[in-house]
C-alpha cells in the first residue's frame, strides 16, 4: 500500500470523529411525525394552562408628596418641622410601602385575612364584594385557618353553614390580638341552619351574616368563607405595591399593583395612600401635640397661681379697706410690674432650659420635646438645634419600622443625634449664662424701685405687692392661653404632605396576564426543540451504522453491493427466489467481484472470504447466496464452513454437522469424505463439524495451505465462511488465502467502531482486496441520501424493479404487523 493510501485512511479515521450535520438533518426529517405530535401535545398543555390560569390585572394611583415646613405660632419665632426635603420624604414613603407595620394596618383595615369564594370550573374564585351578604366576625373568638366554610342560602332569610372535614382539629386565629390556638372540627359532613342576622357561634367560626340591601339572594346559592393567617397575608402583600417617580416630577409617585381581583387592588391602593397620609400627618403633628401638652401643664399651674393671688387680693381689701394709691406710687408700681413680667419670662426660660437639659440627659426619645417658643425663647441657635434634634429623632423612629436594630444606618444616625445633643448642651449652657445676667439686672432695678416704696404705710406696700402679683399672673395666663389657642389652630389647620392626585379605579382595565400568546410560543418552542434535543442526544449516543453514507464517511474501503431486507424461511433466496430483488443484488455482487479477480495472476480457482464484525450480521446468508449465484452461472463452487465456533451453514441444506472441516483438519477423515453435494447444481458444501476446543490452532495448521492449493485445482470458486473478525483472529489467518474479502455490514446493527477496526487492519496490510457488502439495506432518503442508484444495485425499487422482479408476497397479518411497527 502506498504512502498516499495510508494518508487517506488516516484522514478517514479523523473524519469519523466530526459531527454529521447532514445525517442529523435527515434524522430529524425522518421523525417529523414525532415532532408534530410533540408540538401538538405542547399546545394542548399550553391551552389547558391558559384556560385554568386566572387573569392578572394592573391598576395604579398617583400620589403627591409635598415639602411643607409647618410653622408654629408665628413665622418669625416658629421652629420649622422639616422632614429633610421632598426627596427624603419620597424615599421614606417608598420604604414604608414595603414595611410590615404599614401593611398590617392596611390588611387589618380591609380585613383581607377573610376571603369570599365561589366554586368555579377549575378552582374556587375570589368574589370580593361580589356576594349578596357580608360577614361581621367576632375578633375576640378564634376562626379556623385555611378551611372552606360553606354558606348555602335556603331562602332570602335563612342559610346553613356546612363543612366537610377529615380532621378533628386545626389551627385558629383570634384577630383582635393575632394569637393562634387550636380549634375543634366536626369529622365528616356538618350542616347547621341559621337566620340571617343570627350570630354563628361554632368551635371553629364566630361571625354574624348580614344581607346587603342592594343585593338579591338566590335560594340554593353557595358561597365559601375562608379565614387566612394574618401574618401570612401581610407577608404576601408586603411587596405587591410598586412605587416609581412619575415623569420628571420627583414629588409625584405612581403606585401600581397586580392581582387577579380588580376590586381588591383598588381598595388596597386607596387604603395604602389613606394610611400613609394619616400616619404622616400624625408624625407631622407630633411636635405641635407635645407643645400643646407642655402649655396645658404650664397653663394649669398659672391658673392656680392666678386664683390664689385673686383670693389674696379680695381678702386684703376686706381687711384693710385699701383700694388705691396715689399717681406717683402707681407709676413706680407699674414699672415694678413690667420688671416682674420680664423676670417671669426669664424664669420660664431658665425653667425650660433646665427641663430640656434634664430631658436630654435622662430620655432617649427626643420626639416629645416641646417648642422653645412656647416659653418665649426666640434664640435662633436653640430653635435650630432643637428642630434638628427632633428631625433626627423622628427619622430614627421611622427607620425602626423598616430596618433591624444593629444596622449601620442606626449607628450613623445615633452618632449624629449624639453630636447634636452635645451642641445643644453647649447652647443651653451659654443661654443660661446670658439669661442669668439679664435676671441679675432686672433684680437690681426692682430693688431700687422697691426702696422708693419702703416709706409708704405697710398696708399700701402690701396692696401694691398683691396687685403686681395679680397683674403678672393674669398676664401670664393670657399669654399661655393665646399660645395654646394658636398652636391648636395650627394643628387643626394642618394637612398631610401626602395626598392623592388620582385614586385607583376600575375603568375596565384589560388583563396583563397570563400572556397566553407567550405560552403558546413557549409550547411551540418546547414542542419543537424538545424532540430536536432528544433526537440530537440519541444521534450523538448512537454508535450503530444506519446507512451507506456513514460507511463512506467512516472508511475509504469501497462498497461492493447492497443486499435488501428480505424475509424468507431459509437462506437459499437466490436458488428458490431467483427473480427477487435480493437475488439480483447477489448477482450484481458476483459481477463486481470480477474486477478483483481480473488482476489476479494466480492459477486455478478464485477464493472469496466472507466475514463480519460480530455474529448475526448475515455473513453465512451472504456466503450461501454468493456461492449459489456462482454455481447457477455454471461455476463449480464450494463453500467451506470455517466458523468452527458457531457453525450454521448446514441447516439450510438439510445436512447434519456430524462431520466436516474439523474431521479433515485433525486427520480423522480425508477431505473427499467431508464434502457434501447440495441440491443446487455445481454447489458443494463442507460443514464445520463438531465444535473443537482449539479452533484457532487447527486453522493455523499445515492442512489449510495444502487444502487451498488443491481446491484451486478442483473448483472455480472457493467461498470461505469465516468467523467474525471483531470477535476472534481466525479470519485474519484465513485472509492470506483469499483473493477477495467481503466484510458484511448489517445496517442498524453493526457498530461504527468496527469499521475503524477494519480500517486499521487494512492499513496494516492484514486485510487485502477488501470491500463492504451492506446487508438489510433499505432505501431511506433521510439516512442514505438516495445512495445505491449510482452503483446499479438498487434493483427492486420503483417501476423497473416491479417489472423485472418478483414482488414480496406478504400476508395480511404481515402487513398489519409492519403497519403497527411503523406506528
Amino acid at each position: 500500500m502506498s504512502y498516499n493510501e495510508f494518508e487517506d485512511l488516516d484522514h478517514v479515521e479523523s473524519k469519523g470523529m466530526t459531527f454529521d450535520f447532514k445525517g442529523f438533518l435527515f434524522k430529524v426529517l425522518h421523525h417529523w411525525k414525532f415532532i408534530f405530535l410533540s408540538i401538538g401535545v405542547a399546545l394542548i398543555i399550553a391551552y389547558s394552562i391558559n384556560v385554568r390560569k386566572q387573569n392578572v390585572y394592573r391598576l395604579g394611583a398617583l400620589v403627591s408628596i409635598e415639602n411643607d415646613q409647618n410653622p408654629f405660632f408665628t413665622a418669625n419665632t416658629s421652629i420649622s418641622f422639616n422632614w429633610g426635603g421632598v426627596s427624603g420624604k419620597v424615599g421614606k414613603v417608598i420604604t414604608t410601602l414595603g414595611t410590615r407595620r404599614h401593611n398590617e394596618k392596611v390588611v387589618d383595615s380591609l380585613q383581607y385575612y377573610m376571603r369570599y369564594m365561589v366554586q368555579g370550573k377549575y378552582r374556587k374564585i375570589d368574589v370580593y364584594k361580589g356576594t349578596p351578604f357580608y360577614i361581621e366576625i367576632d375578633k375576640t373568638k378564634p376562626q379556623v385557618l385555611g378551611d372552606y366554610i360553606g354558606v348555602r342560602f335556603i331562602d332570602e332569610t335563612r342559610f346553613e353553614v356546612f363543612l366537610n372535614s377529615e380532621k378533628d382539629n386545626a389551627t385558629g386565629q383570634i384577630y383582635s390580638d393575632k394569637t393562634k390556638t387550636r380549634v375543634s372540627l366536626p369529622l365528616g359532613e356538618f350542616e347547621k341552619a341559621y337566620n340571617i342576622g343570627d350570630k354563628v357561634s361554632l368551635p371553629f367560626a364566630h361571625f354574624t351574616l348580614h344581607k346587603k340591601l342592594s343585593k338579591t339572594i338566590k335560594p340554593q346559592s353557595e358561597y365559601y368563607i375562608q379565614f387566612l393567617d394574618f401574618d401570612g397575608i401581610v407577608n404576601q402583600y408586603k411587596n405587591v405595591v410598586r412605587a416609581s417617580p412619575s415623569g420628571q416630577t420627583s414629588s409625584v409617585l405612581r403606585l401600581s399593583m397586580d392581582g387577579p381581583n380588580k376590586g381588591k387592588i383598588v381598595d388596597y391602593l386607596n387604603a395604602t395612600v389613606a394610611i400613609l397620609s394619616k400616619t404622616e400627618l400624625e408624625h407631622k403633628n407630633q411636635y405641635a401635640t407635645n407643645t400643646i401638652k407642655f402649655i396645658d401643664s404650664s397653663l394649669a399651674a398659672v391658673n392656680l397661681d392666678l386664683k390664689s393671688v385673686n383670693d389674696e387680693m379680695n381678702d386684703f381689701r376686706k381687711q384693710s379697706k385699701v383700694f388705691d394709691v396715689d399717681e406717683e406710687l402707681q407709676e413706680v408700681s407699674s414699672k415694678l410690674k413690667n420688671l416682674d413680667k420680664e423676670k417671669e419670662v426669664i424664669n420660664n426660660k431658665i425653667k425650660y432650659l433646665d427641663v430640656l437639659e434634664t430631658y436630654l440627659r435622662t430620655k432617649t426619645n427626643y420626639t416629645e420635646i416641646a417648642a422653645p417658643t412656647s416659653v418665649g425663647i426666640d434664640e435662633s441657635n436653640i430653635l435650630a438645634s432643637v428642630a434638628k434634634l427632633t428631625t433626627l429623632a423622628i427619622e430614627r423612629q421611622n427607620l425602626e419600622a423598616t430596618t433591624k436594630e444593629g444596622s449601620s444606618l442606626f449607628k450613623e444616625l445615633d452618632s449624629r443625634i449624639d453630636a447634636e445633643k452635645n451642641v445643644l448642651f453647649e447652647i443651653i449652657k451659654g443661654t443660661k449664662s446670658t439669661v442669668n445676667i439679664q435676671l441679675n439686672s432686672i433684680n437690681s432695678q426692682m430693688a431700687r424701685l422697691e426702696s422708693k416704696l419702703s416709706d409708704l404705710p405697710e398696708e399700701q406696700q402690701q396692696f401694691l405687692k398683691i396687685q403686681r402679683k395679680l397683674d403678672l399672673s393674669q398676664e401670664a395666663y393670657n399669654v399661655y392661653l393665646a399660645k395654646r389657642s394658636e398652636a391648636a389652630i395650627v394643628k387643626a389647620a394642618n394637612v398631610s404632605d401626602i395626598s392623592m392626585i388620582d385614586e385607583a379605579k376600575d375603568i375596565g382595565n384589560p388583563p396583563i396576564g397570563p400572556n397566553k400568546n407567550l405560552n403558546y410560543m413557549m409550547a411551540l418552542m418546547v414542542g419543537f426543540f424538545g424532540p430536536l434535543a432528544l433526537i440530537f442526544v440519541v444521534f450523538l449516543l448512537d454508535t450503530t451504522i444506519h446507512g451507506s453514507d456513514e460507511v463512506e464517511r467512516l472508511s475509504n474501503i469501497p462498497i461492493l453491493g447492497l443486499i435488501g431486507k428480505y424475509r424468507y424461511h431459509n437462506n437459499l433466496v437466490v436458488f428458490e427466489k431467483p427473480k427477487s430483488a435480493v437475488a439480483e443484488s447477489f448477482r450484481a455482487i458476483r459481477s463486481s467481484l470480477q474486477f478483483f479477480y481480473k488482476n489476479n495472476d494466480k492459477a486455478g480457482g478464485r477464493t472469496l472470504m466472507v466475514t463480519s464484525s460480530v455474529s448475526g450480521e448475515g455473513k453465512t446468508f451472504c456466503s450461501i447466496n454468493i456461492a449459489t449465484a456462482y454455481a447457477l452461472s455454471g461455476k463449480k463452487t464450494i463453500i467451506l464452513g470455517l466458523d468452527l465456533r458457531k457453525p450454521k451453514i448446514f441447516n439450510d441444506f438439510d445436512l447434519n454437522n456430524e462431520k466436516g472441516m474439523i474431521n479433515y483438519l485433525i486427520g480423522d477423515k480425508p477431505f473427499d469424505d467431508v464434502v457434501e453435494k447440495t441440491p443446487i447444481d455445481n454447489l458443494y458444501v463442507v460443514t464445520s463439524g463438531p465444535i473443537p476446543p482449539n479452533p484457532s490452532e487447527l486453522l493455523m495448521g499445515k492442512s489449510i495451505p495444502l487444502l487451498m492449493e488443491q481446491l484451486r485445482k478442483d473448483y472455480d470458486i472457493i467461498v470461505l465462511d469465516t468467523p467474525p473478525l471483531g470477535l476472534v483472529t481466525d479470519a485474519l489467518e484465513l485472509s492470506n488465502y483469499a483473493d477477495a474479502t467481503l466484510f458484511v455490514v448489517r445496517l442498524d446493527y453493526t457498530k461504527k467502531g468496527m469499521l475503524q477496526l477494519v480500517n486499521a487492519k487494512h492499513r496494516k496490510g492484514e486485510l487485502k482486496n477488501i470491500s463492504f457488502v451492506l446487508n438489510f439495506y433499505k432505501h431511506k432518503t433521510n439516512q442514505n441520501y438516495g445512495y445505491g442508484y449510482g452503483y446499479g444495485y438498487g434493483y427492486g425499487y420503483g417501476v423497473y424493479g416491479e417489472a423485472y422482479h418478483e414482488k414480496d408476497k406478504t400476508s395480511v397479518l404481515g402487513k398489519v404487523k409492519r403497519l403497527l411497527k411503523r406506528l
